[in-house]
């Protein structure tokens, strides 16, 4: 009796422990953040870096394509302004989201992949175009539900290099 009590307790507590806890999140909270990602292609593709910085957090911080890290708003908003006027000068940015997982009820992880197409002057440095001349990136975000409502707290997008399947835009 007792050897079978200490297998159950020894089973129960091996599940609990290796089972990962699930948020639960309301469609709001997903259609917000969905709003978000909307709101970042319309805005890449209208080459407004002020839109574009809208939603991310005063203090969050972002790596970019090339490997740079920066923190805060007013240098994201820097950023972008900058490359929308340059390298990504009246590009188009297509979106697809890969996954949106709530690791807390008030925090999300998104990966997207992008397409970007109209390069006039070609690819950043250390970056490649794929077989329909669009740069293919990996953007991770990580965003938060704070005050004033859901903001990237985090933004990490990396190059997708060649040889690397992908599939198309939706």
């Amino acid at each position: 009796m007792q050897v079978a009590l200490l297998i159950k307790i020894t089973l129960v507590s091996t599940v609990m422990l290796f089972t990962r806890q699930v948020y639960a999140q309301t469609k709001s909270d997903t259609a917000a953040i969905q709003a978000i990602l909307q709101d970042e292609t319309t805005s890449w593709n209208n080459g407004d870096a002020v839109a574009y910085s809208k939603q991310f957090a005063q203090g969050g911080t972002f790596t970019n394509i090339m490997g740079a890290f920066f923190t805060g708003h007013a240098t994201f908003l820097e950023r972008h302004d900058q490359i929308f006027k340059t390298v990504f000068s009246k590009t188009t940015m297509r979106q697809k989201v890969v996954s949106l997982k709530f690791i807390r009820p008030n925090v999300a992880v998104v990966e997207t992949l992008s397409w970007i197409s109209g390069l006039m002057k070609g690819p950043p440095p250390g970056t490649s175009l794929d077989a329909k001349g669009r740069l293919v990136t990996r953007l991770l975000q990580v965003i938060a539900q704070e005050t004033d409502g859901w903001k990237i707290v985090s933004y990490h997008n990396v190059d997708v290099k060649a040889g690397v399947p992908m599939p198309e835009p939706d």
